[in-house]
């Protein structure tokens, strides 16, 4: 018996699953446009703790993805200068899905497509627990943050503003 709440695997869990990384899976309503917010709201989560996966380019049209508390904005300009680049702007929807793999609110930053550098807020790093996406739309799972870290690489950047 399948229990209710499961999610058929994605290429993130997929890839949590290859790296023996626990995880709990966490389903809801996806609202074209609701955002971390929603899901927050209807998981009944602070939106601090959700995690918001971003893929921008900098000026080359390189990309990166950007991990983002939920009720944050990225500032662009504060991001550019701790990674050194001139520039750094959100990828259009569709150039987005082409370098993750995911469709844009589905976007988890585990099983990329392609491999991009990972920047995550400070902050978050912090936090005992966070949901991410997990590959899905209206689907997050619940990793600890230090993952992010020690499995993706990703550098810490404080360029967090509220929203």
């Amino acid at each position: 018996m399948v229990a209710k709440n499961h999610v058929s695997e994605t290429p993130a869990t997929a890839w949590l699953k290859a790296h023996q990384v626990a995880f709990t899976e966490h389903r809801y309503e996806y609202l074209e446009h609701g955002g971390a917010q929603h899901s927050a709201a209807v998981l009944g989560l602070d939106p601090f703790c959700v995690v918001k996966t971003l893929v921008m380019q900098d000026q080359d049209a390189k990309p990166l993805l950007v991990l983002m508390h939920g009720n944050r904005k990225v500032s662009t300009k504060n991001l550019a200068r701790q990674i050194g680049a001139k520039s750094v702007e959100p990828c259009k929807p569709e150039i987005a899905n082409r370098h993750s793999g995911y469709l844009v609110g589905g976007t988890s930053p585990f099983g990329t497509r392609k491999a991009m550098p990972v920047y995550i807020e400070e902050s978050i790093l912090a936090l005992p627990g966070i949901a991410i996406n997990g590959g899905r739309r209206g689907y997050l799972v619940g990793i600890d943050p230090q993952v992010c870290v020690t499995l993706l690489g990703a550098k810490s950047v404080q360029c967090a503003l509220i929203e």
